[in-house]
């Protein structure tokens, strides 16, 4: 069985992974000034995912998921911004 430290560290590192990986969408939004193949239906489902994941968290108290959830629900709100800025 692991340690807590250790299961925390795969929370942040699996937390770290799949949050950056809306970097490369955002940055390209910034870059194009265009969001045109992004859903908004995608948008929203995902952000509810995240909100929920986000609740979950903060109950458990469980900071890797609080965090990862957190800065991923700031990504796709900048994402959301955006597609509505640009459309």
């Amino acid at each position: 069985m692991l340690n807590p430290e250790a299961v925390t560290a795969i929370g942040l590192v699996a937390g770290t992974l799949t949050t950056i990986s809306f970097l490369p969408q955002l940055i390209h939004t910034l870059r194009t000034k265009s969001a045109k193949d992004i859903s908004y239906v995608m948008l929203i489902a995902f952000m509810t995912g995240v909100i929920l994941w986000l609740i979950y968290g903060i109950f458990l108290q469980a900071l890797p998921i609080i965090l990862a959830n957190a800065v991923t629900l700031a990504l796709i709100l900048a994402i959301l911004a955006l597609k509505i800025r640009y459309h």
